[in-house]
């Protein structure tokens, strides 16, 4: 069975006001991930996710790829990303 594990992810570009977070809620739940999403003072969209580093990694790899996602909104120029262990959050996917 794959650890459960926790990807925190700082996502840069236009990403506010543009329906990035319901984009990021709705790929996060089809993953069958926990967590939240929530726009940052500066301009970011802070991601926490928790799941299987598999399905955490497949999270990630759809907030970098415009290519694969020419409908995510918003344009991203860049993501940070932290790994850590899981906390247990609560089940669903939050848009805060």
């Amino acid at each position: 069975m794959d650890e459960t594990v926790r990807l925190t992810a700082w996502v840069r570009g236009h990403v506010q006001g543009v329906g990035f977070r319901w984009w990021v809620r709705a790929r996060a739940l089809e993953l069958g991930l926990s967590g939240s999403a929530a726009n940052l003072a500066d301009g970011r969209v802070e991601v926490v996710a928790e799941g299987t580093r598999e399905k955490c990694e497949s999270l990630l790899d759809l907030l970098r790829d415009e290519i694969t996602e020419p409908a995510r909104p918003g344009k991203v120029t860049g993501v940070t990303e932290r790994w850590s262990e899981a906390r247990g959050v609560v089940a669903g996917f939050q848009e805060c």
